[in-house]
């Protein structure tokens, strides 16, 4: 690797449907705790970097990230795209990993593989973390790839209030499923033995955490390095 491939997580105190989720404690550790641990099993990057607001009722966030030795970057709460902009110019990346922490269940060898198809291609935005083009992925267990490039010009150039809160919409629109002009996008299928599209994996209400510190606790113990057909087969259990 050339040093400059890196995940950026974004996370936060602050937020508006469950405020403090990242800090919810997921099989006896903080959520964003165990989103860092899981991605630290990928191969196919660099560094991580957990990108969180510059402001106080953030720093156990920063402690966190500390703690769990990954790096910390502090920037705009609510300019996503200048936090990350930032966090890769202050580590010099060329190629950018995103993944929100509202995600709990990153899938390593997924992001892996969708680290590996953007490096060998010409694409300028390649996600598998949530349905593109109907790849069949479950939301939540990939990641977004892009270059630092052309996230430098939208830095430049958007002025949108919503595609500066929001990085992925300035390459592509999950719901409309249409890039930007002049925006190459592309994903990989999804393995057939988690096939899931309907499958989402977000923590954003507390139904949701309940959810997830439900599936931490039946999985976990057992299985630290517990993989999506866990999940799968955990959830055809509570049918």
């Amino acid at each position: 690797m050339t040093g400059r491939v890196g995940i950026i997580v974004q996370a936060r105190m602050g937020s508006t449907r469950l405020p403090g989720k990242s800090l919810m404690p997921l099989a006896g550790e903080p959520l964003v705790g165990r989103i860092l641990e899981r991605l630290k099993r990928t191969n196919r990057s660099d560094r991580i970097i957990l990108a969180i607001p510059n402001k106080s009722s953030d720093d156990p966030l920063e402690a966190l990230g500390k703690k769990c030795g990954v790096e910390v970057f502090r920037g705009s709460e609510n300019n996503l795209l200048d936090r990350y902009y930032q966090a890769a110019c202050e580590y010099g990346l060329e190629t950018v990993i995103r993944f929100p922490a509202d995600n709990p269940v990153p899938e390593p060898e997924e992001i892996d593989k969708i680290i590996d198809y953007h490096l060998n291609n010409e694409f300028d935005f390649c996600s598998n973390l949530s349905q593109v083009f109907k790849n069949e992925y479950p939301d939540g267990i990939g990641a977004e790839v892009f270059n630092f490039k052309k996230l430098e010009f939208f830095w430049k150039n958007e002025r949108d209030l919503e595609k500066l809160e929001h990085v992925h919409l300035n390459f592509f629109n999950y719901k409309s499923q249409t890039s930007e002009p002049g925006i190459k996008v592309s994903t990989i299928p999804c393995p057939k033995d988690f096939s899931k599209p309907e499958v989402i994996l977000d923590v954003n209400t507390p139904e949701d955490y309940k959810f997830m510190s439900a599936l931490y606790d039946a999985l976990y113990p057992k299985n630290p390095l517990f993989h999506i057909t866990d999940i799968l087969n955990w959830l055809d259990t509570k049918r």
